[in-house]
């Protein structure tokens, strides 16, 4: 894995090319390890001054998740995914319903993926994505996680309008997203 001298702090990070990714991407994730993604043909001196251009941020993300008390990880392999696949596919589209019977949206599919850095996500097609990992939260995040998605059928933005959709199943959703911060992808 390459490494980069970032303020006088070896980082070491992992590098991935993208066909589909339109610009640089750089991640620090719970673990405290960093991700640079580009673009199919970029160049990696333009991917180093990136890096550097970021080096403040980077380092405040990567102490601040060395220094937090961090959930028990669990290592997750593809034969877990496919092994608790089919329940958490049945557990979202449950939920999806449950809470829907609320809000009345049209939405075409629900489905589940083992995301890295996602909970969930919303196309403009009306597709309901998530991560199977939905199934080892607690019920009051997950369906946190289910409802916010649910919501960006009507409103594909976080404007007021969208939170006021979501306050009106959690009023608390802020204290839900710090937790949801907190925790980050732990369970990744």
């Amino acid at each position: 894995m390459p490494q980069i001298l970032l303020k006088q702090q070896l980082i070491t990070y992992e590098l991935r090319r993208s066909r589909r990714a339109r610009r640089m991407r750089l991640a620090v994730r719970p673990d405290a390890s960093v991700s640079l993604t580009l673009p199919w043909r970029a160049d990696l001196k333009q991917a180093e001054k990136f890096i550097q251009s970021k080096a403040a941020w980077v380092l405040k993300h990567v102490r601040y998740y060395q220094q937090r008390a961090v959930l028990p990880s669990l290592k997750i392999t593809a034969a877990d995914y496919a092994a608790n696949k089919a329940a958490a596919l049945k557990l979202a589209q449950s939920k999806v319903e449950y809470f829907n019977k609320f809000y009345n949206f049209k939405y075409h599919q629900v489905t589940v993926k083992n995301q890295k850095t996602r909970w969930g996500s919303c196309s403009r097609r009306g597709n309901l994505n998530f991560n199977f990992k939905l199934m080892f939260l607690p019920a009051v995040t997950a369906d946190y996680i289910i409802v916010h998605e649910l919501c960006h059928l009507r409103e594909m933005n976080h404007s007021p309008r969208f939170w006021a959709l979501v306050a009106k199943t959690f009023p608390n959703y802020k204290l839900i997203r710090q937790d949801l911060k907190r925790a980050g992808l732990g369970l990744m």
